[in-house]
């Protein structure tokens, strides 16, 4: 007979979409949880571990829909190893749920990562890290002139032989086109009949193409601030008078979501908090975009495939296009939600709630993840006072080292 496991209850102040509820429990077996409620209200079984966390918090764990890599690897490397190698690194983080996301690239490369993480979502070992609930269809369809630290040469428009050989395998559940691309509409109808959150991003669309991608099944765009058009960019585009863009589509637009990088160094403290008071909680995601280079030392590294990805440098705390544009992120979700509730005026329970049940709730999984309900997968975070993470549990399983981030050596080329 296999062994059961034993129940296991988080006892503490638990952070709930709504409140914090003090002197709480979070009981889970298996890898369900299966109560939650104040310490005097749950019966515990008796041979019940429990899991105290002191001054800290019990909190949901992390949904990540935007995320390359980590810990020397990405996504695009195209192999088993390298998607578990990233998936352990954000698993230490606090991500509990990962959306690993393509970059611009071949067919043969998309193909090759779709496969990876095909594999290792079913295969699915207890306690590796971060759980892989889908894949973000995210490179190639970009527009020429925001492509930013992607590889150019492996920007193209819409295919529809190719996206729909990519979305028949199932696992794409996030999906981006640049809006004023040919084809961009055919592509956005043909995500949302597959059931995907349909973004757009790396773009520099206007109002009315905003508007005809949001026509088509559009409600997302990634990265604000990020690689998106502006009014002056529309302005180069086509003259005067000056069009709306991307920044005003989302902010006027009630349906439409939207997500930040708060790592400290892409958008200052103002722009995190006008983006917060502008979509609000239930609106606007915390995300990572983390690269390869988190976890590990400053240098030089490949952004996407590592065969021929474009290089960058990374400090440390952030990365660095050659030119001094930047390179995505180099942090995990712990530094987002930290960044989040410390700069901005979104207390505990907005700060983990953009980074757990609001990108849930975008993908459509907010009834198994990404609040601590009973009934939801138990995956569980213990964090510290000021937000950190002590240990990560996922499914109930403990992820390996979740409180001590590990460092490989990664081949630099100095000799570009």
């Amino acid at each position: 007979m296999p062994e059961v496991a034993r129940p296991l209850a988080f006892a503490g102040t638990i952070i709930l979409p709504d409140r914090l509820l003090p002197e709480g429990i979070v009981l889970c077996q298996g890898n369900r949880i299966t109560a939650v409620g104040r310490r005097d209200t749950i019966s515990l079984p008796a041979n019940t571990a429990v899991v105290s966390v002191n001054d800290g918090y019990v909190a949901p764990g992390y949904v990540d829909i935007h995320v390359h890599g980590g810990a020397g690897a990405d996504f695009m490397d195209g192999t088993s190893e390298a998607v578990r190698t990233a998936i352990r690194a954000h698993g230490r983080h606090g991500t509990t749920t990962i959306f690993p996301t393509t970059t611009t690239g071949s067919r043969g490369q998309i193909t090759a990562m779709l496969s990876a993480c095909e594999t290792v979502q079913r295969e699915g070992r207890p306690g590796e890290g971060a759980r892989i609930a889908g894949v973000h269809f995210y490179g190639p369809y970009f527009a020429e002139d925001k492509v930013g630290c992607h590889l150019q040469g492996g920007r193209r428009d819409p295919d529809p032989a190719e996206y729909r050989e990519h979305f028949n395998r199932g696992i794409i559940r996030v999906a981006t086109c640049a809006a004023e691309l040919p084809g961009a509409e055919e592509f956005y109808r043909e995500a949302t009949q597959r059931g995907c959150l349909v973004t757009c991003g790396h773009s520099n669309a206007t109002w009315t193409e905003m508007q005809r991608a949001f026509d088509a099944g559009m409600r997302h765009v990634d990265h604000f601030w990020c690689a998106m058009s502006s009014v002056p960019s529309i302005r180069t585009r086509f003259g005067t008078p000056s069009q709306g863009s991307m920044e005003q589509f989302v902010l006027m637009q009630p349906e439409m979501s939207t997500e930040v990088i708060a790592d400290g160094c892409h958008l200052a403290p103002e722009l995190l908090e006008f983006a917060y008071r502008m979509k609000g909680a239930r609106r606007l995601c915390l995300v990572t975009d983390a690269n390869r280079a988190l976890d590990q030392p400053p240098g030089q590294y490949r952004f996407g495939p590592i065969e021929d990805g474009e290089w960058f440098e990374s400090n440390g705390r952030v990365g660095f296009q050659e030119g001094g544009g930047l390179a995505s992120s180099v942090v995990g979700m712990d530094t987002m939600v930290q960044t989040m509730h410390t700069q901005t005026t979104a207390g505990v329970v907005d700060s983990i709630r953009m980074a757990s049940l609001t990108p849930a709730e975008r993908v459509g999984l907010e009834r198994d993840i990404g609040s601590l309900d009973p009934g939801k997968r138990a995956d569980v975070l213990v964090l510290s006072q000021d937000l950190a993470v002590r240990s990560v549990y996922v499914g109930g399983q403990v992820v390996e080292n979740s409180s001590t981030p590990a460092q490989r050596p990664y081949p630099r080329n100095n000799d570009r």
